[in-house]
């Protein structure tokens, strides 16, 4: 057991002491008020839905998914509670960052991500924002499963969402007569990667429209800003048209303006005479005639194409953009959109067929390289060119208008989508597309992803992560984690990114001395770590994600692999306890590795003290089989083996200091002797021993495990005695005090014998039986027995004698304290001696009673150890520290009792002088193992001096007070006034 104690766990966070939790930091207690109600709504959700054995995995999905939708329910509502606070405040931001988008030049746009702050202070919707995402995280990894077991049919609470996510079958053929919608749900029930795709843009198109600002009301602040009113009357290019008007007026001309009528160049300008008006009003007129419009108007065109964008990033369907541009007399916006095989079709099949030409094959290939085109020729807005490049899956175009981590995903995820559509088509109809766009000739030999491979969702993430634009989300740790979810690589992100949290963890426990390990440490960048030891929703969100699946049949292997995985559940744990929600510990406890487990919840167990609280702890710690034994050796093994490792019991013949009750500077009082210390034992008991006592009370609650139980104790008092005096023995003498042999006996035997013992009551000192029981061990060896020596234990069953002969150490270093704590009382009583003792008899006499008191008490508490005191070790390793303890305490500890009794022989009786030369006669018989420790610690000169000034007084004493004035014969010997034969 010692050499366990003396491992650590590689990596273990440092010990929490009180003080720390009293010390709690703002971000906690901030995090623990907002989610006080989620944090137990998710456990609960937990217990209920993964408490059962799954049989099968089919109902591993089914625990799974419910988990999923379970937390994503408890993140929605939140979401909806903290929307009607601070919708106002999230509505402005969005504006602001569409109008900044509008206005912006031709340059490149600032990076302007939800989560960036300008001058206004935005703190009281950041709490909006990470629970949108957390959200969004709950939904992406609830379609992700789905992608992963499509076996199972999970639950989807609308019809849009169901005819969304749910994969298409592949009951229908295709033929040359399918629409091509039905190519397109052939072409996603035939290809996993496009259905996953597929997912992960639909994921991201209801993330942009749920998190985003209502659509209608984010335009009609553009157009508000933009000055143009409302209605029908406010839309078109308003300038721009009054401008072509007033040249018509000034040259009489009737028909449209030609861009080559002679002066128009010079006449019809912008406001400010940079450049050149459109001389008509045609939607190409811009990109055909390579000329402008006023400033308002090119704003307003920006907007619209900027909304038209919005709605298809949102996933609006055509008939919503077809109302939206009716609405604003822009059907020709419309009408070119229209051509999505994504968009749900209103129309019937045999609707849809007569509207469309030719032979019913509705094939819409040339239109989207037409899309392409015109997106990558250059010469139209971005966000017109953008929409284009959505619609074709030309990803450059795409990409000039991303300003976010998820626009990057969605621009690429649909690029690569459509452009496995076109090849699947090619393969499987290569009839019904032009032979043009076959061949790859003409205007379409250019690259779809602008020259670049399609790459893993894995390798987009890291080539993301990369980038400049992106690099202030690329440190958002949901990002992230959606991203791994996106690239199936969460397992590699929670076990980098845990490895760096626990470091993180233990750089700021400055206590901490257990170093990395070497190959972890060479991996790790710690300064570049995104999950903080404080950021208690992402760690939330991690930990539960990892029980999903743990659900799913993923177990914790080795420790080497999954130590970082693991560090998320125990960092939720320690936010959990320090929360206040200690009856949730062992249900996230139960879901790590047995060692894990021990270790995390040994940390937490000293801080748990009231009973009630421990005794249900206790409880369900048995009703999640945790490994109790365990918990309760590991939360003493990390204190003393990570914070003060320095004072671990040794094999060395230092091990121990000695004892200090003496005050070797005092000069010699009137019974020349030296005094004993005032306050030797001390008063201060450091948190980490608060701790240490509080976590050994825990094995009073542990049925049996009796030796266990007596071990850790026992290495408790080793552990608090190798200190020096003043930072140890208050220690020791509190844990003497809270937990009593007595009271743990009579606890421990209630399930040991099936009835209540004390035990130290069996144990009753008798000098002589216990002379002949040390004679008799010494001659045999380990192979005696107390039954045959002490009266006391004859009576007993042969079980008790078992529980007190492995008791030994533990009721030896308990008599130690005992004994301690009796000398600084009668110090204390020696201390309140009345100024006027001489002159009051009855403040004397009441004095001297409590007096008598304190050195009975003494004298009662000291008899165990003058004969055989710890002289029963387990081992041959506890066997040298018993030697090093007798030899740092008996000598001290004897020659203090001896100044007591002269001190008491000169108020009390001179009777007290004649038991201390009765100890020295002790020491001095042949089998004393108490000359020993003396010969061993050199100090035998200091006993023989106490000793001859012991009998100086003897002989110098006078009888003091009314009834002592008769004299003991064997008193009357020593000071000469007897004989030899009144003395036998």
């Amino acid at each position: 057991m010692l050499t366990q104690l003396k491992e650590s766990s590689p990596l273990a966070p440092a010990w929490p002491t009180i003080s720390d939790v009293h010390r709690v930091l703002r971000p906690l207690q901030e995090e623990a008020d907002r989610v006080g109600k989620q944090v137990e709504q998710f456990a609960e959700t937990l217990d209920r839905l993964s408490s059962g054995k799954q049989t099968n995995s089919q109902r591993d999905c089914a625990h799974a998914f419910d988990l999923v939708n379970a937390y994503r329910s408890i993140a929605k509502r939140t979401v909806l509670h903290l929307r009607e606070i601070h919708a106002s405040e999230k509505s402005k931001k969005l504006s602001r960052e569409l109008r900044s988008r509008v206005q912006e030049s031709s340059a490149a746009p600032e990076h302007i991500t939800i989560h960036e702050k300008d001058s206004v202070d935005f703190s009281t919707t950041d709490d909006l924002d990470r629970w949108e995402q957390e959200e969004q995280t709950w939904h992406l990894l609830g379609l992700m499963l789905q992608v992963e077991y499509p076996s199972f049919d999970s639950t989807l609470k609308t019809e849009a969402e169901a005819s969304r996510l749910q994969r298409p079958g592949k009951e229908e053929e295709i033929h040359q007569f399918s629409s091509e919608r039905s190519v397109w749900f052939r072409f996603l029930a035939s290809d996993d990667q496009a259905w996953e795709r597929h997912t992960v843009v639909e994921w991201l198109k209801a993330s942009a429209r749920d998190s985003g600002q209502d659509f209608e009301k984010a335009f009609q602040d553009l157009e508000t800003s933009a000055n143009r009113g409302s209605g029908l009357w406010a839309h078109s290019w308003l300038h721009t048209k009054e401008a072509i008007k007033g040249q018509k007026r000034l040259r009489s001309w009737p028909q449209a303006l030609a861009p080559d009528a002679p002066g128009i160049d010079d006449s019809l300008r912008t406001s400010n005479g940079t450049r050149s008006l459109i001389t008509q009003l045609d939607p190409d007129a811009v990109t055909r005639q390579d000329r402008a419009l006023e400033t308002p108007d090119a704003n307003f065109e920006r907007a619209t194409w900027l909304a038209c964008w919005e709605m298809l990033r949102r996933g609006k369907d055509w008939e919503f953009i077809r109302e939206w541009c009716q609405d604003r007399v822009e059907y020709w916006r419309a009408i070119a959109i229209r051509g999505e095989p994504r968009h749900p079709i209103a129309h019937d099949e045999k609707t849809l067929a007569r509207t469309l030409p030719g032979n019913g094959w509705p094939s819409r290939a040339l239109w989207r390289k037409s899309c392409a085109l015109a997106a990558q020729t250059g010469v139209m807005d971005k966000y017109e060119a953008a929409v284009y490049g959505l619609l074709s899956g030309h990803l450059p175009s795409v990409l000039k208008v991303c300003t976010s981590w998820n626009d990057y995903i969605f621009a690429h995820y649909n690029s690569y989508l459509l452009r496995s559509f076109e090849q699947y088509v090619s393969v499987h109809l290569p009839d019904h597309s032009p032979r043009g766009l076959q061949d790859g000739t003409g205007a379409f030999t250019f690259s779809m992803t602008g020259g670049h491979r399609c790459q893993s969702g894995n390798q987009l993430i890291e080539r993301m992560s990369r980038l400049k634009l992106l690099a202030k989300e690329a440190k958002d740790p949901f990002l992230l984690l959606q991203g791994s979810l996106i690239g199936k690589s969460f397992q590699n992100f929670v076990r980098s990114h845990g490895l760096e949290l626990a470091h993180l963890q233990e750089r700021t426990r400055t206590a901490t001395k257990q170093p990395l390990r070497e190959h972890e440490a060479t991996s790790i960048d710690y300064e570049r770590a995104l999950v903080k030891p404080d950021d208690y929703q992402i760690i939330r969100v991690i930990a539960h994600i990892l029980l999903i699946y743990q659900v799913l049949g993923f177990q914790v292997q080795s420790s080497e692999q999954d130590y970082g995985s693991e560090t998320f559940i125990d960092s939720y744990i320690d936010f959990l306890s320090k929360a206040g929600k200690q009856q949730l510990l062992p249900l996230y406890a139960s879901r790590l590795s047995p060692q894990r487990a021990a270790s995390c919840l040994g940390r937490q167990l000293p801080l748990i003290l009231d009973h009630g609280e421990r005794q249900t702890m206790m409880r369900l710690m048995k009703q999640y089989e945790i490994d109790v034994p365990g918990v309760l050796n590991n939360q003493l093994q990390i204190i003393i083996s990570e914070r003060n490792s320095e004072a671990f019991p040794n094999q060395d013949g230092h091990g121990f200091p000695n004892l200090s009750i003496l005050d070797k500077q005092s000069e010699k009082q009137q019974s020349g002797m030296q005094t004993i210390r005032d306050g030797f034992i001390g008063k201060v008991i450091t948190d980490d021993q608060t701790d240490l006592i509080n976590g050994f009370q825990w094995y009073l609650l542990l049925d049996g495990y009796w030796e266990q139980t007596l071990a850790t104790g026992a290495l408790l008092y080793k552990y608090f005695l190798k200190m020096s005096a003043s930072r140890g023995l208050a220690a020791a003498q509190s844990l003497s005090i809270t937990v009593k042999f007595s009271i743990l006996s009579r606890e421990k035997t209630k399930t040991i014998l099936g009835h209540e013992v004390d035990l130290s009551k069996i144990y009753q000192y008798d000098e002589n039986s216990m002379l002949g029981y040390q004679s008799a061990r010494s001659s045999r060896g380990q192979d005696y027995s107390l039954k045959g020596y002490m009266p006391s234990v004859q009576r007993q069953s042969e079980k008790e004698l078992y529980l007190l002969q492995r008791s030994q150490t533990f009721l030896g270093l308990e008599q130690l304290l005992d004994v301690l704590t009796a000398l600084e009382r009668w110090q204390a009583e020696m201390k309140r001696k009345p100024r006027d003792f001489e002159l009051s008899r009855t403040l004397g006499k009441k004095w001297r009673d409590v007096l008598k008191e304190a050195c009975i008490l003494l004298e009662s508490t000291l008899k165990p150890l003058l004969h055989g005191w710890l002289q029963d070790p387990q081992d041959e390793i506890e066997a040298l520290q018993l030697e090093q303890i007798r030899n740092a305490c008996l000598p001290e500890v004897i020659l203090a009792y001896i100044t007591v009794l002269n001190y008491s022989a000169h108020y009390i009786s001179r009777e007290y002088l004649l038991k201390a030369l009765d100890v020295g006669a002790a020491i001095a018989a042949k089998d004393s193992d108490m000359a020993r420790c003396f010969a061993a610690t050199r100090r035998m000169p200091e006993l023989l001096d106490v000793l001859a000034v012991t009998s100086k007084n003897m002989l110098v004493a006078e009888e003091f007070g009314q009834g002592n004035k008769r004299v003991s014969a064997k008193m009357a010997l020593w000071s000469g006034k007897g004989s030899l034969s009144t003395a036998t």
